[in-house]
């Protein structure tokens, strides 16, 4: 109908009438978000990471891309951020202490975190499977806990987001600040942090899966009624029909206070995520490489521009995999953090 200028401008009107769609949508949910307050703490000490990527190999399930993840994540960062130490748990290693099983992982927190004060930086990124069980202390809205699954996990058992809060947030001084990168699947709430990011840096009251639907669909229609890509608009519609279906959950849920009294953090951790509590992360073939869709999207997003803020990074991040995967990246963090400051670790 619009000829070549609306196939060359149909992702960019798409994008556009989406953004907008979105903030009248938000504009007229009553109390569906909040505006953080929380200053940012500066990061001036020790850096430190640990990276972690299990393939599972002989496993049912077995992955392809998550040791390229870290190889690809530890390397971006070390050649564009000073950090001082970092360890790398993969399953290829010949080293047991290096092995990614259950007991490994655990003291590899406690390492990340030993001795952390007042301007220090962890970084802490993990690629394989993640899981879901049901929740049994009443902090989880869809009485879900999600896990990370070791190495060993048939043997050893899953690591549950309470045990993950427990040994790697809680407790950290003021001032530290932890970013935690999760390429796994229903890893939305894995550290179990309080607050939730929209795309425009406020915090989630209420999970607004409706309103996401609807904002999908928009976009989908405007790229066919455009004559752009035919194949990105079904699956951005497809994706927005399973929001839709999937509904909210509800509003401040007796859950949700208990998560903000007992999972609030002194110190700034925020945690980027490859995808919503119910939804899977992919783990894809990208440029002839096996890797995480997620993974792939952050490094992609950060080497175009690597003075953007969290926020934009978040919504950046959306963008590359929209239309190509069904997952949703989100953003959380322990505090009600502003986070429109450059990303940085």
């Amino acid at each position: 109908m619009f000829g070549k200028a609306g196939k060359m401008y149909a992702d960019q009107i798409a994008s556009q009438l989406e953004s907008c769609c979105g903030k009248v949508l938000t504009s007229n949910t009553p109390q569906s978000t909040e505006k953080a307050t929380e200053t940012l703490g500066k990061v001036h000490g020790r850096r430190r990471a640990l990276f972690v990527g299990i393939n599972y190999f002989g496993q049912k399930g077995e992955l392809r891309g998550c040791i390229n993840d870290v190889r690809n994540i530890s390397d971006f960062l070390t050649e564009n951020y000073d950090i001082d130490e970092f360890l790398v748990l993969t399953d290829d290693q010949k080293d047991p202490k290096s092995i990614p099983t259950r007991a490994n992982i655990l003291n590899a927190f406690r390492w990340l975190r030993e001795g952390a004060r007042a301007g220090d930086s962890l970084i802490f990124h993990y690629s394989g499977h993640g899981g879901s069980v049901k929740d049994v202390d009443g902090d989880e809205e869809d009485g879900m806990d999600e896990t990370l699954c070791p190495v060993d996990y048939q043997r050893a058992g899953v690591i549950v987001d309470d045990e993950v809060h427990a040994v790697l947030c809680r407790g950290l001084p003021k001032g530290v600040r932890l970013t935690a990168i999760m390429d796994c699947c229903h890893s939305e709430s894995i550290l179990d942090l309080p607050y939730l990011y929209t795309v425009d840096g406020n915090l989630q009251i209420v999970e607004t899966s409706k309103t996401e639907g609807i904002v999908a669909l928009v976009g989908a229609g405007a790229r066919l009624l455009l004559g752009g890509d035919k194949k990105k608009a079904i699956a951005t519609g497809m994706q927005g029909v399973k929001l839709l279906m999937k509904g909210d959950k509800g509003g401040n849920s007796a859950a949700k206070e208990k998560s903000i009294k007992t999972r609030t953090t002194e110190a700034d951790v925020i945690q980027f995520s490859g995808c919503k509590d119910s939804q899977t992360s992919a783990d894809a073939h990208i440029n002839g490489q096996a890797t995480g869709a997620m993974s792939y999207a952050l490094i992609k997003a950060l080497t175009k521009n690597k003075n953007q803020d969290y926020t934009h990074l978040l919504q950046n991040m959306r963008q590359i995999l929209k239309g190509k995967y069904t997952q949703v990246p989100c953003m959380s963090a322990g505090r009600k953090l502003v986070l429109d400051h450059p990303f940085t670790i």
